[in-house]
């Protein structure tokens, strides 16, 4: 293990890289940006969020949602591609990004699909969202209101949540096959990329791994389990394939929420 967790008094005294990160559920963007930082071997301390610490709060510069990187006294990194351009700076090797730049333009472009806004992540959210506010499985009435405050959740958006998730669910599916065609199991040319962690990390919020991989709360486990009938019939198999290799081959298991 690459990270340890401390306390945000710890964090702001060190050195080197830290960030804050989701506890106790499987956060796509934290889950991907320790992947990336694990693939790096790059060491770094943990802390995770707790939203109404002053402390962290004001470390962060304002931030109530994590993940969140600082190194040294440099500004915080607060968005999935500045964490990833940090890290490439950092230890530049293996990259994670391609040298051509028509390639390293796919990289960023799918990886915003899946974790910018609108993106898959983000609809997922905005569906287990929709589904506690409805009685229908996902967060619990709660959680759904919170995050329905934070992430501008509308009626509108809400609704139409599964099918932004379930399209690009088929999209994403429909490059991995693309690519297996052509001899690769990677989402952009013949090596591992950003893309690849993303994709795996951001499965956790439609189907989990298993709890002796990845342990937290039944209910939570039981809200990232919801799944609709259009949300279930993208699920496509390879898109499991891909993550199960992942963590074969390159991320940590078990994971430490």
């Amino acid at each position: 293990m690459t990270f340890q967790y401390v306390t945000v008094e710890e964090a702001i005294k060190r050195r080197g890289l830290r960030m804050t990160v989701v506890g106790d559920i499987p956060s796509a963007w934290s889950e991907a940006a320790k992947g990336i930082l694990h693939i790096k071997g790059i060491e770094w301390a943990a802390v995770r969020l707790a939203p109404d610490d002053a402390a962290l709060k004001e470390w962060t510069r304002g931030h109530s949602s994590a993940p969140v990187a600082v190194y040294d006294d440099e500004r915080p990194r607060t968005g999935w591609a500045e964490i990833l351009l940090l890290a490439e700076r950092l230890v530049p090797e293996p990259s994670l990004l391609p040298h051509d730049p028509a390639e390293r333009a796919l990289v960023f472009g799918l990886a915003h699909e899946i974790c910018g806004e609108q993106g898959l992540a983000w609809s997922r959210r905005l569906q287990l969202v929709h589904a506690g506010l409805q009685n229908a499985g996902g967060f619990t009435p709660g959680v759904s209101r919170y995050l329905a405050k934070k992430y501008g959740h509308s009626p509108e958006a809400g609704a139409a949540a599964a099918a932004r998730t379930a399209d690009l669910l088929r999209m994403l599916a429909a490059r991995l096959k693309a690519q297996r065609h052509a001899g690769s199991p990677y989402y952009v040319g013949n090596s591992l990329t950003a893309v690849d962690v993303y994709g795996a990390a951001a499965l956790a919020l439609l189907r989990p791994l298993p709890p002796e991989q990845c342990k937290m709360n039944d209910l939570t486990r039981v809200a990232l389990e919801t799944r609709d009938a259009v949300t279930e019939a993208a699920l496509d198999p390879i898109l499991f394939e891909h993550r199960d290799m992942m963590y074969a081959k390159y991320l940590e298991l078990p994971l430490s929420l």
